[in-house]
């Protein structure tokens, strides 16, 4: 069965206000070059945040919930959280009973990948304490910072959270797996990713498991379910680490939203709907 007409408009929307630094050498180098020059803001919102460490965290919920989920947004690692990200994380709390943190963790181009794992370690340690389920998830570059993340704790002894969810993750920010099919995709493009990619990996090699963890030991990971479209740039890469996975033993189930693009699950459309679905069923039993 193809893809609703809901998500045949929406994608056509997303098409048409597709970010031109996506398909550009000169429009990346100049968007990356502008944003590297404008101070830092607190992000504003109608939705409540708390001040952890002197990191932004936005929650959702109760605290005293069953399950908790620390949810990393996504922006290729150079936008903000937003609004869709808020709602869909308000929309989790209410109904799997969860309490819900979604920090402002540190961005490219003024921040490397190194600071927020300080940010967010930190952040999980203080959730261990909590009496309850942790999920980690995350969409698009914040699913690929989680499951690069769950490799990282396991070199600092600390445990795997119950549940790994992820939506489109970057699992590749070197890009290797070239050539990227640019038209298919409506939300992003090669050669923005390229770039975005090597700031925020800073120092660290492109193919270093703490920004690509396609490249890392995925050994005892965490139950993950992952979601992805087949018509967007990282199916590919997201694949291969399926197979990955696989090979290593851990329990993964990946769900494949057929003619549907970029973190299709966090968009008002039928699919999203069959996708929560299945995040429930993955943390609620």
């Amino acid at each position: 069965m193809g893809k609703s007409f809901i998500a045949k408009i929406e994608e056509k929307i997303l098409k048409f206000t597709k970010p031109d630094y996506m398909t550009s050498q000169e429009k990346i180098d100049s968007y990356l070059l502008e944003k590297s020059e404008k101070p830092e803001e607190t992000v504003k919102s109608s939705f409540k945040s708390t001040d952890f460490n002197g990191m932004q965290v936005f929650t959702f919920g109760e605290k005293k919930s069953k399950n908790t989920i620390l949810f990393i947004h996504g922006g290729a690692y150079v936008n903000e959280i937003n609004y869709q990200h808020f709602i869909f994380c308000s929309l989790m709390s209410k109904r799997l009973d969860a309490y819900v943190l979604a920090p402002v963790y540190p961005l490219a181009p003024l921040h490397e990948a190194e600071e927020s794992y300080e940010k967010i370690t930190d952040l999980y340690k203080h959730m261990l304490d909590f009496d309850s389920n942790i999920t980690l998830m995350g969409d698009s570059a914040g699913g690929g910072f989680i499951l690069s993340f769950c490799q990282f704790i396991k070199t600092i002894s600390l445990p795997q959270p119950e549940h790994i969810i992820t939506f489109s993750p970057w699992v590749d920010i070197s890009m290797s797996n070239s050539p990227y099919d640019d038209e298919d995709d409506p939300i992003l493009g090669e050669i923005g990713l390229r770039e975005i990619g090597k700031s925020w990996a800073g120092k660290l090699d492109t193919h270093d498991y703490k920004v690509s963890p396609l490249f890392g030991d995925v050994s005892n990971q965490a139950p993950t379910l992952i979601f992805a479209g087949d018509s967007e740039i990282f199916y590919k890469d997201i694949r291969l680490y399926v197979e990955k996975l696989k090979k290593s033993d851990v329990d993964v189930r990946f769900i494949t939203g057929e003619g549907l693009f970029h973190i299709y699950p966090l968009f008002p459309i039928p699919e999203a709907k069959k996708a929560f679905k299945e995040i429930k069923k993955e943390i609620m039993g």
